[in-house]
């Protein structure tokens, strides 16, 4: 079965979560490609032929995919998907932009946060936010779906060397305007696939506290930094820190939240974590009923006592 990896980057470097997708086709097959649009991304692209499981690297390299317009990329993977029976893209904000666009032009349905592939026409993916896993199939002429990242094993570098392929770019859309981003940089691992993972709630009251006592910690720790939707919305830590299932789903070895309540939504993106901590001033708050360790005490005192604690 022939099968395109939509890949997604970030300064000049190829996410964790375009490798899972990897692993995750390799189960249909192993005619796997892989398309990567920006503007000089040939770094990118030698990066992805060295993958194990990578057949080809197809390269749309030109301006006019500088910024990831889903509008300006989406008819450019309609203009190959000929050439595959599978289109498939991590479900990161990306994917599930990307990807619903692809399906509507293809008029073909698609399938989002696919956790499990049992053949090329069924899959498991969870739903009810995430108490229950549905098996579905997919009889599609070309099956779409997103993967969720934290349930496939990212590939690995060996000593493949695909075929690298140029692709002409396709007509930019008038539809949409790239006007700006604003971007934390950090130099922590990525909140979707960290082994690691320090949450805050809404509880930690304003930005800088936020930032106070979460920080210290997580770089003890070499953790990514997250945060529930309610503290997002407040404006006590950006969008891209939210974990749940509005936002990233994680499943790292060590989720350690903060002044997290519980809500539905965040245990839907966290419940697949290997080890769950929560400390919380709240001895009924919901995360206890999740947590594999619960401590109930001041949040500032206790966290900054377990970061003294831990070695440099």
């Amino acid at each position: 079965m022939s099968t395109l990896i939509i890949a997604e980057y970030d300064q000049q470097r190829l996410r964790a979560s375009t490798r899972s997708a990897i692993t995750a086709a390799a189960v249909l097959g192993d005619a796997i490609d892989v398309l990567i649009a920006g503007e000089n991304v040939g770094a990118v692209a030698e990066q992805i032929a060295r993958l194990n499981g990578v057949r080809r690297v197809r390269v749309a390299d030109d301006a006019r995919y500088a910024n990831p317009l889903a509008e300006n990329l989406a008819p450019l993977i309609v203009s190959i998907a000929n050439d595959y029976q599978a289109i498939i893209s991590a479900a990161t904000s990306f994917g599930k932009n990307l990807l619903p666009r692809v399906a509507a032009l293809l008029d073909v349905d698609m399938v989002s946060e696919v956790t499990a592939i049992i053949d090329s026409n069924t899959y498991v993916r969870p739903i009810y936010a995430g108490h229950l896993n549905a098996t579905v199939r997919n009889e599609a002429a070309v099956k779409i779906f997103t993967i969720r990242a934290t349930a496939f094993e990212p590939a690995i570098e060996g000593d493949n060397t695909a075929a690298i392929e140029t692709l002409a770019a396709t007509e930019a859309t008038s539809l949409a305007h790239w006007v700006g981003s604003a971007i934390q940089r950090s130099e922590r691992p990525e909140l979707s696939t960290a082994s690691v993972v320090v949450s805050g709630g809404r509880s930690l009251g304003s930005a800088e506290k936020f930032q106070q006592l979460l920080t210290p910690l997580a770089t003890k720790l070499n953790a990514a930094i997250g945060a529930t939707r309610a503290a997002v919305d407040a404006g006590i830590a950006p969008n891209e820190y939210q974990v749940g299932q509005t936002g990233t789903v994680v499943a790292p070895d060590l989720y350690i939240a903060v002044g997290v309540s519980g809500a539905t939504q965040h245990i839907a993106g966290i419940k697949d974590s290997r080890v769950i901590v929560a400390i919380n001033h709240d001895p009924d708050a919901q995360i206890f009923q999740w947590a594999d360790y619960g401590l109930v005490a001041d949040l500032f005192d206790s966290v900054t006592e377990l970061e003294k604690s831990l070695l440099h």
